[in-house]
This record gives C-alpha cells, sequence and structure tokens, in this order.
C-alpha cells in the first residue's frame, strides 16, 4: 500500500479491514500513521485487504444540459485530439462526421508545446518507451499534434451548431483561462495530469464538472485527485477507467475495475479507450460505465500522431448503435413477464394423453406424458395423476385437467 493512501486514511474517521475468508468486518479507529502501517502490515500476513469508501459525490452530473450518470444514456465522446493533422477545415470536417456517427461531444485538447513540455532534446525529453511516437522529442510531438488555439472558438461554434457538447483538456492553467472565456461545460483532466494536485485545484475551482482519466493512477493518486475538486466545494466528479497505452492491448483494459471503481469512490464512472474496435466499450456499458470516450479521425491511411488507435466515422457509428442495444437490453431489476413472454408461455411443457383412455382406466406413464404446448396441467402435478383413474373416456391428445380425474 502506497504511504499517499496510508496518509488519506489516516485522516479518515474509520476505514474497514476484510478477511477474504470470514468475510467479516471490523471498524478500526486509529490516530497516527504508525498505527496504521502496523495494522497495515499485519493484514498482509493474514491475506486480508482493505475496503476503502469514499464520501458521497454526485452521482448524476450534468455537462451542457445532458445528464450523466446511472440510468441515463450513455455520454459518448468522439476525441478529436491530434487528428486535424494542423488544418482547420478538417477540425470542422471531423466535428461534423462525429455527429452524423452518432456522438454527444466532441472533445478537443487545449496546449502548446511550450506550455506541456520543455524545448529539449537530452535523453529526458526523448520518446523511447515502446510507443508509435518513438524516436521523437516531447516537444517535436506536441508541434505536431496540438490544436491551435484560435480556432478553438470557432470549432465550438461549429460544434454547437452541430448540436454536439463541446469541451476540451487543459495543460495548464493559462489553458483553463482561456477556456473560461470560450465557456466550455466541462473540464476532462489527462491520465498523465491527474497527479498534478495544483492543477486540478485549479481546474475544480471554475465549478465546472470535471472527468478524469485513471490511466497512469494509483488508488491513492486517484483518492488524492478526488479530495482536491471536494477541497474546492466539487463534487461534479466523473471518472473513466483508462489503460494510457496506444493502442492498449485487451489484456491491459480489466474492465471488472468499472464497477468497483464506482463503488470505492461513489461516482460516475465511464471509459476512455484506446483499444481497436468497439467490443470493450460496448461491454463496459454492461458494467456500469456511463461514459464512453474514444479517438475519432476521418481516416486512419491520412496519418497523424494518433491515428493508429482512433475509430472512423462508419466504425464510430456501429459502436454508438451497439451501445445503445446494450442499454435497451440491460433494462431494469425484473421477474415480470412481458405480454410476448406470457404469450410464449403456452409453449412450455404440460401433462397431455398420449394413448385413448378408458373411462375407469388408470392414468400411467405410458399413456400420460409431459410433452409440449402447456394446455394440460403442470409438469409438477404428475405424481398427482398417475395410479388415479379416468372419469370418462378421453382420447389421446388431450391436456388433462382435473376434471378428467375420478
Amino acid at each position: 500500500m502506497s504511504d499517499n493512501l496510508v496518509r488519506l486514511i489516516s485522516n479518515r474517521k474509520n476505514y474497514q479491514v476484510m478477511s477474504k475468508k470470514a468475510k467479516t468486518k471490523d471498524n478500526i479507529f486509529l490516530n497516527t500513521k504508525k498505527n496504521l502501517k502496523k495494522r497495515i502490515k499485519k493484514c498482509r500476513k493474514s491475506k486480508m485487504f482493505f475496503e476503502l469508501r469514499g464520501e458521497e459525490m454526485n452521482k448524476i452530473v450534468d455537462i451542457g444540459g445532458r445528464k450523466i450518470g446511472e440510468g441515463q444514456r450513455t455520454f459518448i465522446i468522439a476525441e478529436m485530439s491530434a487528428n486535424h493533422n494542423q488544418d482547420f477545415n478538417r477540425a470542422a470536417q471531423i466535428i461534423k462526421a462525429a455527429k452524423e456517427a452518432g456522438a454527444d461531444a466532441i472533445k478537443l485538447q487545449t496546449y502548446t508545446p511550450d506550455t506541456i513540455t520543455f524545448n529539449s532534446d537530452n535523453e529526458y525529453f526523448q520518446i523511447k518507451q515502446g510507443t508509435i511516437w518513438d524516436g521523437t522529442t516531447l516537444h517535436k510531438l506536441y508541434e505536431e499534434a496540438y490544436t491551435p488555439w484560435q480556432w478553438q472558438p470557432e470549432l465550438k461554434k461549429i460544434a454547437e451548431k452541430e448540436g454536439l457538447i463541446c469541451f476540451s483538456s487543459p495543460f495548464d492553467d493559462t489553458a483553463v483561462d482561456f477556456l473560461e472565456d470560450m465557456d466550455v461545460p466541462a473540464y476532462k483532466v489527462a491520465s498523465f495530469e491527474l497527479t498534478d494536485i495544483p492543477f486540478i485545484e485549479y481546474i475544480a475551482s471554475k465549478g465546472k464538472p470535471v472527468i478524469m482519466s485513471t490511466g497512469i493512477a494509483q488508488i491513492g493518486e486517484i483518492y488524492e485527485a478526488i479530495e482536491a475538486c471536494k477541497r474546492q466545494g466539487n463534487e461534479n466528479v466523473v471518472l473513466l477507467k483508462c489503460s494510457s497505452s496506444y493502442p492498449s492491448p485487451l489484456e491491459d483494459i480489466n474492465l471488472k475495475t468499472i464497477p468497483n471503481m464506482r463503488d470505492t469512490f461513489n461516482c460516475s464512472v465511464g471509459l476512455s479507450d484506446h483499444t481497436m474496435g468497439y467490443s470493450v466499450a460496448t461491454a463496459a456499458i454492461a458494467l456500469g460505465a456511463t461514459v464512453i470516450e474514444k479517438h475519432f479521425t476521418l481516416k486512419r491511411s491520412d496519418g497523424g500522431p494518433d491515428s493508429a488507435f482512433s475509430m472512423e466515422p462508419e466504425e464510430f457509428k456501429a459502436m454508438v448503435k451497439s451501445i445503445r442495444e446494450v442499454e435497451k437490453a440491460l433494462g431494469r431489476v425484473t421477474y415480470e413477464l412481458t405480454e410476448k413472454q406470457k404469450n410464449s408461455r403456452q409453449h412450455s411443457r404440460s401433462l397431455f394423453t398420449v394413448k385413448d383412455i378408458e373411462k375407469g382406466e388408470i392414468f400411467t406413464n405410458e399413456n400420460v406424458k409431459s410433452i409440449r404446448p402447456a394446455f394440460g396441467l403442470k409438469t409438477k402435478y404428475t405424481k398427482d395423476v398417475i395410479g388415479k383413474k379416468a372419469r370418462r373416456d378421453i382420447k389421446k391428445g388431450t391436456p388433462l385437467d382435473w376434471s378428467l380425474l375420478e
């Protein structure tokens, strides 16, 4: 357990320790980090684990008049990222294509090479971690990828004219100020900025919903980011499960974290998906994701820093269709039968005569069978029927009812 998490837990009034075997909980009240660390060590030896519960956050968040959360339609974000390829007209086309593909929102990124990194080619700034961008420097990558700020107010107008919500990921305080002037309805915190607590506090201080990706964060760092928002009086937080590799291998996704993240942090949770295709995004809906974010481009073959893991319009449209179908299928918890299901009950099994039976003849397993359809007595009454006598002559193929028994 990280020191950050130890500190966070020790600041809480209580936390729970649960035994995997006994399934019993013990509320522990501790005042010092020393005692807490001692308890953690003891729990590790006894194969116990900590179950942490965050304080209640707003489960329903409003972004631009669109409600996001449990019971609401999935909020589907098309991430433009660097796919404009430094062409304003292409950026405008991406927005229009996203609308036609069924997106609810278009997301921009607001930074310049100098606000996100430092212009240097020494080893610290070279990209060589086995990514699709290896061989260049951070500054050169962001020179190619950034969205010119002078475009962004106009792109927002185009998006709103199309009926899309437009917001952005800022990467420093000046970007937040710029986006405030644009009156964006929400902010997105990228995975690599989640650990920048002063920056998150500044974003949260604007009082707008904050969507935060968690691609590189440890659990304690997620707590710290949420606490940073809460210190500013902002409880409109949505977390996105994310894997910060591009594209992401399926075995790294761990979708089962989504419901755990929702329950642990008591907020709405979605998925920022960097896998190819849309099977992962669709599966996430079944696990409770309320937001899906996917990179979006016109054609991967057009190139660009992020094109290799971005969705084309027809793929995005198919994903939206699949998500909307899953939403309908998820429905609600119910054991009630629909009218169609009630009508289908006649095709289940019941007791029928399969031979002609004379009055006074005994019902046996030879002349009475459990068969389809369901117009006779329920099969659970088989033992009550076998051995009884027929009240009258009965032709084979007759559904049994109690009036036919003596």
